[in-house]
């Protein structure tokens, strides 16, 4: 653009200079001429806007002891009905907007605050999970509800309960049956479910809290907040037998009374170093583990070239179980009370089986 600017031959006019060096006349007259300031705008006030005055008089008309907790429109047509015209139902809300009020103006109950639940378990019988999930009948509608209660440390099913409706009423009656079964004490049991009417029913917190039981919920809209009840169910609902669709509560019932028992005394668990739930539950691990450890022994000493790692150890189901283990900044700033263990009664790990047709 110097190049430009600096021709001063007049036969040689501006736009053939620009054409022959590809420059746009608009560009250099832009950037040789220059810019004139920008004048501010100014807004002419509408033929319609309220003077301030009928301004004044319709936000004292909305912060009035009759209408402060009511919205534009409700304002709108009471007074019309008295007759009084003021401002349109749009002009109101921008008003409000105006001075920040625009939003709800009733009393409301602020967003509910849940805590982050965290228990630790060390022993059975310290902390149980449940939940109810439903298994599908032979026709489309017909579903059966299968209670379940989960000890958190051995996962052993310590009870449950097959029925055709979900009812507060026999929640109550499977707990008050796991409860005395299985000899917990009060104040040594925590209770874990997620926040469904039968898990939150008035009727249950009175039997929990007469048998000293404490209770914990997950929080709302949060999976995996009761995770090892809903492992469970994933852990039935995928049984090679499992058949989907269940003929009728008496075959859905006899399925569950032989998935239980598989479960709790032959299912080789994953999560407990692959002991079944009932050998964690009745504290006969070391034994076990000591058989185990003799034949890993053996098989080293008769073929040790195929342990390259050195000599085998079994392992041992986990000391404590935790549902939301808190990490070590949460132990740094919280003043955590770990739950006590108590010693295992050895009581029958029976599952509790009730027929309930509604």
């Amino acid at each position: 653009m110097d190049l430009v600017e600096d021709i001063a031959d007049p036969a040689l006019p501006i736009a053939r200079a620009c054409s022959a060096l590809g420059l746009s006349r608009a560009t250099l007259y832009r950037h040789t001429q220059p810019a004139s300031p920008l004048s501010p705008a100014v807004r002419v006030p509408g033929p319609r806007r309220l003077t301030d005055a009928e301004r004044e008089a319709v936000i004292d008309v909305l912060h009035s002891e009759e209408f402060a907790d009511q919205p534009p429109p409700e304002v709108y047509a009471r007074l019309l009905s008295r007759g009084v015209y003021l401002a349109s139902i749009r002009t109101m809300y921008r008003l409000l907007a105006a001075l920040g009020e625009s939003k709800e103006r009733r009393a409301q109950r602020g967003p509910a605050t849940h805590a982050k639940p965290t228990l630790s378990a060390t022993a059975p019988n310290q902390v149980w999970t449940w939940d109810i999930t439903k298994l599908r009948g032979r026709l489309p509608g017909v579903v059966y509800c299968l209670y379940v209660v989960l000890d958190l440390f051995s996962r052993m099913t310590v009870g449950w309960l097959l029925a055709e409706r979900e009812s507060a009423v026999l929640a109550e009656q499977l707990f008050a049956e796991a409860v005395a079964r299985h000899g917990v004490e009060p104040g040594a049991l925590t209770v874990h479910a997620d926040r469904g009417a039968a898990m939150r029913s008035e009727g249950l917190a009175q039997l929990l809290g007469s048998l000293g039981v404490e209770r914990s919920f997950s929080r709302p809209r949060v999976s995996d907040d009761n995770a090892f009840s809903e492992s469970q169910f994933k852990t039935l609902k995928y049984q090679p037998d499992y058949p989907g669709r269940f003929a009728s509560f008496t075959h859905a019932r006899a399925w569950c009374q032989e998935f239980f028992d598989w479960y709790n005394n032959h299912h080789q668990h994953s999560g407990l170093a692959l002991f079944t739930p009932s050998d964690v539950f009745f504290c006969r691990v070391d034994e076990l583990a000591a058989t185990r450890q003799a034949a890993l022994d053996a098989a080293y000493t008769t073929h040790p070239e195929r342990f390259p790692n050195g000599p085998p150890v079994v392992r041992r189901p986990p000391a404590e179980v935790a549902i939301n283990p808190l990490s070590v900044e949460d132990l740094a700033s919280r003043d955590v009370t770990p739950i006590r263990s108590r010693a295992h009664d050895g009581s029958s790990p029976t599952s509790l089986v009730h027929a309930m047709p509604s």
